[in-house]
This record gives structure tokens, sequence and C-alpha cells, in this order.
């Protein structure tokens, strides 16, 4: 049978993946500090590393016995704990940030357009690609538009991407690039803004964005892997030590093995690809094995929140005439489940809105109507399940889907949520003390590069529920923050299980790859207030050391 490009890629991959481990590294012993195992309360006081795995948990004098060769650690002070797992990264487009025109942080419409100035006098040819920005505290109080972008750029495109991945603003250059006037449809599953007059106002939501960005050159292939690298680097550094990555494309997923099998890359990977480069694994299942494994596909069933495209039950509260978007027909999403259910690939979706979620819920229960417990097994996972009808949180425990949530939306959204939803449906947001108590999984993430991608941050979200400022408003729910301990397994002992991988990873047990994460303030009794101000001390993936800071 003669392959396409796209399976002969797949096959290359697969191929290479085979036998693909980090590079040998030497024992350890580790101590001087309070090591938590993710098991056992109390924490121990040492543990040695060999071979990649953990081979004593305990005692200083039980570690070092016949340890001959090992480096020794020493803590200082810092709080090791199982390996730090991001469930949900984008790890490219962390990297990416350098590589662009970086607008997070931007305070307002002038600020965007100063950093578009800059930008722009430093990089004088080709269109302009940026990320980052969000409107919520501008003085301005609205989108920016293509009259705000026209004013600094107005001879080549400039596509400029609203944090959340979901909305971007174009100038009138790209809008003619793209032939978008006055009587050009909305795409499927997404918007063109327009104003009173039905002119495009330039901001696009969800899939209306690609009739912009595909008329953008693409990446080039050494662009992505110097973006992946960067992103795997910065990561290590803040003290992952693994990443479940989501809407992987082929060409990404060939670096990160690559990367592998040079022994460059700091952490495991579990890669989820594109709907566009998912035919290969939809016809031959997952594949890979050691720190790179092709696991599953990521769809999408709505929009996000803060550009509106969140599918929601009712109407905004504050834009009554929209409800959200739909950003993939329900009966496709159907028919790659059962395509995936027929070649055991894992299913995981993107779902905001409480419609959204109720949909996606809806089709994995259907697929399976003929085995509830095979469900369970396969274990589906809904990528962030921020706004869930309190009447639909009970059926992630039911039906064995993972939640897949990010913290940091939660001390983040609080500020235009409330707006958005009014404040009978807060009571389904950000629901992480439910969802736990009903017996659902939570598979904590960042959505990195929409949020920083920071453990510390995520972890103190989970746990205190208040913004980095301490500020959470009124009926923000703070009873649905969790415990410690939860956050710690959101971040360990969750991302293992989501991932398949639980006798393996998750936990600081003997037998189990070599995973560590150790900070300068102990998460487990610091004040709420230190834990974003620390710092990673000590990152170890698979037994080799990936950052010290000690």
């Amino acid at each position: 049978m003669q392959l396409s490009r796209r399976h002969f890629a797949q096959a290359s991959l697969g191929a290479l993946l085979v036998g693909c481990t980090p590079r040998a590294a030497p024992d350890l012993v580790i101590h001087g500090g309070p090591i938590y195992t993710g098991v056992a309360e109390a924490p121990v006081e040492a543990l040695r590393i060999s071979n990649g795995v953990f081979a004593v948990v305990g005692s200083l004098a039980d570690a070092r016995a016949n340890a001959r060769g090992a480096r020794e650690i020493d803590l200082g002070g810092a709080t090791a704990l199982p390996g730090f797992t991001d469930a949900h990264v984008h790890l490219t487009g962390v990297g990416a940030a350098a590589l662009t025109l970086d607008l997070v942080g931007t305070s307002s419409i002038t600020d965007l357009q100063q950093r578009l100035r800059t930008y722009a006098a430093a990089h004088a040819e080709g269109p302009i690609y940026g990320r980052g920005w969000i409107e919520t505290h501008w003085s301005e109080h609205r989108f920016p538009n293509r009259a705000d972008l026209d004013a600094i750029v107005s001879d080549r495109p400039v596509f400029l991407e609203r944090v959340d991945g979901h909305a971007a603003v174009v100038n009138t250059a790209a809008l003619q690039l793209a032939q978008i006037d006055n009587n050009t449809a909305n795409p499927a599953g997404g918007s063109i803004e327009r104003d009173a007059s039905g002119d495009a106002t330039g901001m696009l939501i969800d899939n209306a964005m690609s009739l912009v960005q595909s008329r953008f050159p693409p990446p080039t292939e050494a662009m992505i892997r110097e973006a992946l690298q960067q992103g795997a680097r910065l990561y290590a550094s803040r003290g992952w030590t693994g990443v479940h990555n989501m809407s992987t494309s082929l060409v990404e997923a060939r670096f990160f093995q690559e990367l592998a099998a040079s022994g460059d890359l700091p952490l495991s990977a579990d890669l989820y690809l594109t709907p566009d480069d998912a035919e290969g694994i939809l016809e031959t299942g997952p594949y890979g094995e050691g720190a790179v494994k092709v696991r599953g596909i990521k769809m999408y069933m709505d929009g996000a929140l803060g550009s509106r495209g969140a599918a929601l039950l009712a109407p905004y509260s504050d834009a009554r005439a929209s409800s959200g978007l739909l950003v993939t027909p329900p009966e496709q999403i159907a028919a790659i489940i059962q395509r995936a259910k027929a070649k055991n690939v894992q299913v995981t979706t993107h779902a905001i809105g409480d419609r959204g979620n109720r949909l996606v819920l809806d089709a994995y229960r259907d697929a399976y109507a003929d085995n509830p417990e095979a469900l369970r097994n396969a274990r589906y996972r809904i990528e962030h399940a921020q706004i869930l009808a309190t009447e639909d949180i009970p059926r992630f425990a039911a039906q064995g889907v993972i939640a897949s949530m990010q913290p940091s939306h939660a001390i983040s959204d609080l500020f235009f949520a409330p707006a958005r939803l009014g404040p009978n449906r807060l009571a389904g947001a950000y629901a992480w003390r439910a969802l736990l108590d009903s017996g659902a999984t939570i598979a904590g993430g960042t959505d990195a590069p929409v949020e920083k991608g920071d453990p510390l941050v995520e972890f103190y979200a989970a746990t205190y529920r208040h913004d980095l400022s301490g500020f959470a408003g009124p009926d923000w729910h703070l009873e649905e923050a969790v415990t410690r301990i939860e956050a710690l397994r959101m971040f360990t002992a969750a991302p293992a299980f989501a991932s398949f991988t639980e006798n393996e990873r998750g936990a600081i047990e003997v037998g189990k790859r070599a995973n560590v994460t150790a900070f300068s303030v102990d998460l487990m009794t610091a004040e709420p207030s230190a834990i974003p101000m620390a710092t990673a001390k000590l990152t170890v993936s698979d037994g080799r050391v990936t950052h010290e800071a000690l």
C-alpha cells in the first residue's frame, strides 16, 4: 500500500520513538529538606535514584547505603515533591513568545499600539504576528479594532491574538489579504465582528481567525523546533518534569522525539494530535514508548469565555444576543470518537461553556452506550471544563471522564466571568471542590501560553482561589478551593492517571520513574502569598537533573 505524506510522517515518527530513552544519568542521593512522597502524609528524610527510578525512599542512612559513586544533592532546606506534570500545555507556543510580538501584560490599547510600533520598527518586512493581550483591565473597556492597528501599521498585515487563542484583532491590510468585506459570511464556528454599519471591526472570533491565518506564511520547521526547545528548557527551569502537549502537529511530534532521542528533551511528553494530523493515529492507534508517547487526539467543541465563544445553555448575561459558538459540529466529533474507539485512541475535547461540556459528555456517553464500563477504561478527557451546569457535575465521575482543568483560569477570569455568566451560573464555574467530592479526577494544567505556565501559580490558585494580589471578589465561591494534598495530586498522580502511567509516575515510590520537583518554600505549610513568589530549586526528570538552582 502506498503511504501518503502524512502516513509516512507518522510511520517514521513511530519508528524513531521505539527504544527512545533518556541518556544514562548518575545515581543521586537527595536530602537536606522535607521530601513529600505523595503517598504518605509525613515527609521522608532522603531518597536514592538509580537507573532513572527511585531505589530508596526513607532515611538518609538507607539512601547512602551501597550508594558508591552516587552524587549527593543537598536541598539546603528546599522542599521536594513528586515531579509536577502540566496536564494541558502548548509547549511550542510557550517558546514562540520569544520569537514573535509578545503582548502579555499589555495594559491598554495605547500600550498595545506602542508594543506594535516598537516591534514593527525592529522587523521592517513581512506580516506581523503577536499574542497575549487581554482587555479585562484596560481603561478603554473594549476590544481593540482595526483602526487602532491601522494607526500604527497600515502597509502590511497585522494579526494580534488574544491570550485565550480564541480571538484576534487584525488591521485593514489583513482583512484585505483574506478578502474579507461587508459581504463575507461568517464561517461555521466563527464570527467576523461588525459595527452598527455592518463593517468588519477587525475582531475575529474562533474559526474566523483562520480566514487570515491561512494567508500568513507558516512557521518554518526551524522556527518550530527552536520554539519547542525554548519552551521545554523554560518548563524545566520552573519545575515541570512532564507535559501533556495539546493540539500537537506531526511536525512538532517529530521534534519531540528527536530531542528525546538526543537527550535534549528535559521532560517526558504525552502528545495529543490535532484533528488535521490525526488520520494516521486513527488508523493505527497510539504509538511510542519511553519519554515521548503519541497518546490521542484533541478536538474542540466550543470557544472561550472571554471572547464570548464558549457555548452556553442560555445567552450571555452581558450580551443577550449570543450564546457562544460550536467550533466543531457535534456529529463530526461523534464520528471521530467512533474511529478513535476502534483503535483505543484516547479522546480529549476542549469545552468551556456549560452547553459545550454537556454536548461532550453526551457524545462520550452515546459512543459507549453499549458498554459504559469501557468508557471509564478509555479515560476520555474534557479540557478546561470551566462552566458546568450543576446537574452535570456528577456525570464526570459517573462516566469516568477526566476533568483536565487549569486553576489559574479561575483567578484570571474572575474579573469578567461574573459579567459574562451572571451570579446563578457561577455555582458551576471552576467547580474543583464539587467535582472532587463527586468522585471525579481533576488533572491539573496551565493552558500556557494562555496562562504563564508556572506550577506555583497553579498550586496557589487551586488552594487559595484569589488573584495574585489577594483579590477574589464577591460570590466567587471560595468554597471550591481544594486542599494542599488535593492540589499536589492534581499535578502529580492525576496527570499520571490521565495518561495511563500511574504505575510509572505520579509519586515518589520505589520502582517508579524518578521525577522530583523541589521549591524554595514548603507548599504544604507556607502562607498562600509566599507560594507564587517561590522558585524552583531542583528538577529531576526520569533520573536526570534538568534544572538546579540550589
